[in-house]
């Protein structure tokens, strides 16, 4: 697939964010995010301290430009126990080495969108993740109006784990923010109050098939012709209405 904004066909390569690319990666960091990232954190991404990056480049651009960033993931490593998601890991805490890869940023310049560049960036971050064994996920967050960037990360099967009030703060005004989770390396989540209340609800409707099921077997054999008997069905009844009430209200 072109894109209609691209003159040729193009030839999209992936290596190394390096120090050549300083000045283009702060321009597109400007075009992309509302937010501002101080000059530090472009001197730490550049120089590879302490995050790791991935940059797209299209290797069939005329003028010098083959080079030239189109796109770009960084990230950071971080230890499960220090970090917001370790409630949400099933992992030995008794290990201090356990960590999770945290993508700080993604951003493709608009010419090259719906190529796949993006995918294909989470997917170098995703391998990274997979290739370190005490790694247990990758996860980041999303402004909750980014719909195209929800979209991108549900269909690449990560989890939205959690939802974050006023978590960004852009021009004085607070948006919420969506936490996702990728599991790699056998990581999984925890049992959430959520998935919890499901599982009750779920062993509650099978517990109510069954006894109903009972119920109507008990009544089909029950002998005819003896009225004083039938309070006691009615009793049953009631009483079973009752039950079910209340695991409908739970």
């Amino acid at each position: 697939m072109v894109n209609p904004g691209i003159k040729h066909r193009p030839t999209i390569c992936y290596r190394p964010i390096q120090p050549s690319d300083l000045e283009i990666l702060e321009q597109i960091h400007s075009d992309v995010f509302p937010i501002r990232y101080e000059s530090e954190f472009f001197q730490s991404v550049v120089n590879g301290c302490d995050i790791v990056s991935w940059a797209a480049v299209d290797r069939s651009r005329p003028n010098g430009q083959r080079d030239e960033l189109i796109g770009f993931v960084t990230a950071r490593i971080v230890m499960v126990k220090d970090s917001e998601i370790a409630d949400l890991l099933r992992y030995d805490s008794s290990r201090a080495d356990q960590k999770l890869v945290y993508i700080l940023t993604l951003g493709v310049v608009d010419a090259y969108r719906n190529l796949g560049i993006a995918t294909s960036l989470i997917r170098e971050v995703i391998k990274y993740a997979s290739s370190i064994p005490v790694c247990r996920a990758v996860y980041l967050h999303v402004i909750s109006y980014n719909n195209p960037a929800i979209h991108l990360y549900t269909k690449m099967s990560f989890k939205c784990v959690r939802r974050l009030h006023g978590f960004y703060l852009i021009n004085g005004q607070h948006y919420d923010s969506y936490l996702f989770v990728y599991y790699v390396n056998g990581g999984r989540s925890s049992c959430s109050p959520l998935e919890l209340v499901t599982l009750i609800v779920r062993c509650t409707k099978t517990g109510l098939k069954s006894m109903a099921a009972k119920l109507m077997v008990a009544k089909l054999k029950w002998p005819k012709g003896n009225e004083t008997r039938d309070p006691v069905l009615t009793q049953s009844k009631r009483t079973t209405e009752t039950e079910l009430s209340g695991f409908d209200y739970v």
